[in-house]
């Protein structure tokens, strides 16, 4: 049996082998979608298919986390026991989605990105959440790559102090 091969861009295509067989060329796209690795169609230049740009089981809870916020702040329900009426939902329930709209904005960001770890569930973010933004990062992981980003800006702050030193000094 021959190891195959995937080509990843251009246009879909047949090839015999010195055998005979066929070989048939596709064009696809690997990613990575909420912890799960799928096969897509490559982008084309007449625009976005809308199957391959779905959102994330937590993109979605986001937007709706936000939904339900705009409705209680804009007045639309009166507090959040008319608003899980409103929406056919419970109470517990509303306020999970509500506690989304309270996260870190680099967790904000990792969810919208697709990069948070796919180990985070709904759950995770949304039930009994911590007070503290740092606690939330601890919970994800996220923790430690702000603090790998600050060792590399307070080492640049160091390397640029040592700099105006060594200026001074030689002043």
């Amino acid at each position: 049996m021959s190891g195959g091969s995937i080509q990843i861009t251009g246009r879909a295509s047949t090839i015999l082998a010195s055998n005979g067989a066929p070989t048939l060329f596709i064009p696809i796209r690997i990613k990575r979608r909420g912890g799960r690795t799928i096969v897509t169609l490559p982008e084309r230049e007449s625009g976005d298919r809308p199957w391959d740009e779905t959102l994330t089981p937590l993109q979605r809870a986001l937007v709706r986390a936000h939904r339900l916020a705009t409705r209680l702040e804009s007045g639309e329900a009166r507090n959040i026991s008319d608003l899980a009426k409103k929406e056919g939902m419970v109470v517990s329930y509303i306020s999970r989605f509500l506690n989304l709209t309270l996260l870190p904005p680099d967790i904000v960001a990792a969810i919208l990105d697709d990069s948070l770890p796919s180990h985070i569930l709904f759950s995770d973010l949304a039930i009994d959440p911590p007070l503290q933004w740092e606690e939330h990062r601890k919970r994800t992981g996220l923790a430690s790559l702000e603090r790998d980003e600050n060792r590399k800006v307070s080492a640049d702050n160091a390397v640029s102090d040592a700099d105006l030193t060594t200026q001074q000094s030689d002043d």
